[in-house]
């Protein structure tokens, strides 16, 4: 009843990295050792498995399991979008990379060179360039405390908060970060702002793309990477749960293969979120590699779901929450906490 989905995935371009900072000594670290080292640092740990070179990606030529040779999507690293600071040393790296006209979360990592930095609640207010990063800025255009959400582990962790942007073009984001003396620290993280989100926004409904469940293989392995899989995540197909009439949370990310500071056990957050609400909505994980227990260890065998390019997604882990009418109430990129995924999963619920 349930079939695979082998519609070919076309070539898609990447997300453009950031322009390159001509002001506050902002620069990217891929042309820094030393936000190199923060970076290495970060990603230490991988998430429940041996890790996985971050870089390393599956052959454009692979073959898809029972389908024809498909072209993968170009996911991009986050160390495209980080951004440090040489005057005081603060990096900020960049969680939310697809940010279009409107309302979405925003989140970033926050370090410095002692480390992660873990200040419960930091300022960070919006500027625009209306003549690009050479001319002045316009602003603030908005300031909020963005907030602190600890990873498991307490190895990571990331800043977030709601943000509207009423035009695209070239943004700034400016962090004050206070120090025991009284005074701010203070760095600003530049980004683009397109038209319209690549993946899927609030307010629209996804892609009823057809991913593979328990009925569809012979066993769970063939569709998850992770060494501990909940079969309740793997019982239902995304078309059918836009048909249900009832709420869902769909999370696409690798459990094995989470190489980026940005990205954590969201695979087990989903089965915790499953325990405490799966009696209201349903919960559904999809892997970013089709061939799962094909791979053992080596992305070089590894073959991206075709799903990806269906949803526009480009970075290495996603969380939507999807209303009862079938809208995006929520996106999440990178790794959302327990705590900000069920604020979002409450008010869905109680809005039926």
């Amino acid at each position: 009843m349930r079939a695979v989905n082998n519609k070919a995935v076309n070539q898609v371009e990447p997300v453009p990295g950031q322009p390159a900072a001509s002001n506050f000594g902002l620069f990217r670290s891929r042309r820094l050792l030393a936000a190199a080292a923060v970076l290495v640092s970060l990603t230490a740990v991988a998430c429940g498995s041996s890790g996985g070179d971050a870089t390393a990606q599956p052959s454009p030529t692979a073959i898809t399991p029972g389908g024809p040779a498909d072209e993968r999507p170009t996911l991009v690293g986050t160390e495209d979008f980080t951004q440090r600071n040489e005057e005081n040393g603060l990096t900020t790296i960049l969680a939310t990379t697809d940010l279009g006209v409107g309302t979405d979360r925003f989140a970033f990592v926050l370090t410095q060179p002692t480390g992660l930095v873990k200040f419960p609640v930091v300022s960070a207010s919006t500027y625009f360039y209306p003549s690009g990063y050479a001319g002045d800025r316009e602003g603030p255009i908005e300031e909020q405390l963005t907030v602190f959400r600890e990873f498991p582990f307490g190895t990571r962790g990331v800043y977030s908060a709601d943000y509207t942007f009423d035009r695209p073009g070239e943004w700034g984001i400016e962090v004050s970060l206070p120090s025991p003396d009284g005074s701010f620290l203070t760095t600003e993280h530049r980004f683009d702002v397109k038209d319209a989100t690549t993946a899927p926004n609030v307010g629209d409904r996804p892609p009823d793309s057809a991913n593979r469940t328990l009925a569809d293989v012979e066993a769970i392995n063939e569709l998850t990477t992770g060494s501990t899989r909940d079969p309740d995540l793997y019982d239902l197909s995304i078309p059918d749960a836009l048909a249900s009439n009832r709420a869902f949370a769909i999370v696409f990310a690798s459990p094995a293969f989470c190489t980026t500071p940005v990205c954590g056990p969201q695979v087990d957050v989903l089965s915790e979120l499953d325990d405490a609400y799966g009696d209201r909505m349903d919960f559904i994980h999809v892997d970013l590699f089709i061939n799962p227990h094909e791979i053992q260890g080596d992305l070089d065998l590894a073959v991206h779901t075709p799903l990806l390019a269906e949803w526009g997604l480009f970075t290495d882990e996603w969380t939507f929450v999807v209303d009862a009418s079938g809208t995006v109430a929520g996106r999440f990129e990178g790794f959302s906490p327990y705590s900000e995924l069920e604020e979002t999963i409450i008010r869905t619920l109680d809005e039926g």
